[in-house]
């Protein structure tokens, strides 16, 4: 594809990158909707509570684990070919996936495509930023950022719809005819593009940050899922995670051809914007994932109306993300991200009043209050970020990004987790005791009752089983939850202040200038396809081509 025909298909080849991002990220979000039919040995595979969570986990901890060396990657072997290949074996694992015949083949199938999904992901944000010359760039981040938030709340609701139509499997198998348009379109309307100079490969670099996240991300989930640190694979995993990462730091700055230059982190429009998607992400993800059982298990609604009361998220999004770059001209990016920030913190605050019977148009409202005021700081945010690197490194720079949102999200899973287990135990704990002197006088289980302390949806499958019985552990199930939610979101509201102090201190008052393409630091990579080289010395004209369409 020559550079002038790239330049007029370049909307289009934003809309082929959005289908591919819509598939990704609501992958990791429609199985949450589909865990209670998945536990049940007739209409799901009868999956144990530590496989289910191991379905999400395995996903996770490949996908996190592998983004930054498939970032790099797709740098120096071409972003298209990476994408390409990524859908490929992400389509396969989606089939795979929805043909599973036990947990452990579910649990292995979604691994597999979050190995696919990390060869994808960062390629997208970075294509964009090569596709696009800069006084377009804020804008297509902008939608780039929209359809992400979209696809988080897009995926709890069409899951909900395919399982109330179709078998479970349906969730996965949906995948499989948008990797194939994905595909069909990917070679007519997005260019291949890759760095003009990478240098020589940082094999070591590359090969100490694999397991540098992986041993991180596998600390943090089991720490999380186990609510303590004492085990000594959680403490020995996050020790050696951190240690490997330091390693990998240490390695990059003195290496000459490094992945990840950490000159990037002197420039404070890389460093602020990382530190800040890092916090909200981590005071966000806990709450927005335990919100799910606020919808079904607390107002018992079906998990097709739940994932449909978070359309209004998407709203939110698809409207302020576009919307922001308009903003950051007008009134400056530590303005626009304060703001943003503050309508963040609004709704956590409104999180720790939240009640069973709080009105819906008022929950539906604050989330739409949150959808937006995240899209209002994670644009900017990410345009900074890609914005203060050389367009040869756009892979590298959205690798970083993505990695720190996948483990600020992790962390916050399993911190606030961990917050809410201990509330929700404290405050169950006097009517399972109640309910363990009715049991003993017919059919002791000690060990059914505590594993019923663990979590909302234990008790009330108690009490399901109890029958009558049961029905007095339905309240104060519902109450307790409701006390470990509004701990946790009091808990997020103070790191989003945190967050609060580092965009009003560090994030300039001023959006830099975008390094165009063609530059000589690398960012020849422009949107022609062909050889490292002939990109390198071919930049210029190109960027004068599009130049001159423009006119």
């Amino acid at each position: 594809m020559d550079a002038q025909t790239a330049y007029r298909r370049r909307w289009g080849g934003l809309a082929v990158l959005v289908i591919c991002l819509l598939v990704i990220v609501a992958d990791n979000t429609i199985l949450n909707v589909a865990l209670r039919v998945l536990s049940d040995p007739e209409l799901g595979l009868g999956a144990s509570q530590a496989q289910l969570a191991w379905a999400i986990n395995s996903y996770t901890l490949v996908f996190a684990g592998l983004l930054f060396t498939f970032g790099v990657l797709g740098d120096r072997w071409g972003r298209r070919r990476m994408i390409v290949l990524g859908l490929t074996v992400f389509g396969t694992a989606s089939a795979l996936s929805a043909y599973s015949q036990s947990p452990e083949q579910l649990i292995l199938a979604r691994a597999v495509m979050g190995f696919g999904a990390s060869m994808v992901m960062p390629q997208t944000l970075s294509t964009v930023t090569n596709v696009f010359p800069p006084e377009q760039r804020p804008r297509a981040i902008g939608i780039w950022a929209g359809s992400v938030g979209m696809a988080m709340a897009i995926g709890p609701w069409a899951g909900g719809l395919l399982l109330e139509n179709f078998w479970w499997g349906s969730i996965f198998l949906i995948n499989v005819p948008f990797v194939v348009l994905g595909l069909a379109l990917m070679f007519f309307l997005v260019p291949e593009s890759r760095d003009a100079d990478p240098g020589r490969p940082d094999v070591v670099g590359v090969l100490l940050s694999v397991p540098g996240l992986v041993l991180l991300i596998y600390g943090i989930i089991t720490a999380g899922e186990r609510a303590s640190l004492a085990d000594w694979d959680v403490y020995g995993a996050l020790v050696g995670g951190v240690l490997v990462i330091a390693l990998f730091l240490v390695h990059e700055s003195r290496t000459p051809f490094p992945s990840l230059d950490v000159r990037f982190f002197r420039d404070p429009r890389f460093s602020v914007s990382i530190a800040t998607i890092m916090v909200l992400f981590f005071s966000m993800s806990g709450i927005i994932f335990f919100l799910s059982f606020y919808w079904q298990s607390v107002r018992e609604f079906s998990p097709f109306v739940a994932g449909l009361l978070v359309l209004p998220a998407a709203l939110g999004q698809m409207i302020m993300a576009p919307l922001s770059p308009t903003l950051v001209r007008l009134a400056g990016p530590r303005v626009v991200a304060a703001a943003g920030v503050l309508g963040v913190c609004a709704t956590f605050v409104f999180f720790t009043r939240l009640e069973a019977d709080t009105p819906l148009p008022v929950v539906i409202a604050f989330f739409f209050l949150q959808a937006g005021s995240m899209a209002v700081v994670l644009t900017p945010a990410t345009d900074a970020i890609m914005s203060s690197v050389p367009p040869g490194k756009a892979g590298a720079a959205s690798a970083v990004q993505n990695t720190v949102r996948q483990v600020a999200t992790a962390m916050g899973v399993a911190v606030l987790g961990a917050v809410i287990s201990f509330r929700y135990r404290a405050a169950i704990d006097p009517a399972l005791e109640a309910a363990a002197e009715d049991e003993a006088a017919r059919d002791p289980d000690p060990e059914r009752l505590r594993s019923a302390g663990e979590s909302i949806e234990g008790t009330l499958a108690l009490a399901r089983s109890l029958g009558e019985e049961g029905r007095s552990l339905v309240a104060p199930a519902k109450e307790a939850f409701m006390s470990g939610l509004h701990t946790a979101a009091a808990v997020s509201l103070c790191f989003g202040l945190l967050g609060l102090v580092v965009v009003l201190i560090w994030m300039p008052r001023e959006a830099g200038r975008h390094q165009p393409l063609g530059t000589a630091d690398g960012g020849g990579s422009g949107a022609g396809g062909g050889s490292g080289g002939r990109d390198g010395a071919d930049g210029p004209r190109r960027q004068s081509c599009r130049d001159g369409d423009a006119r």
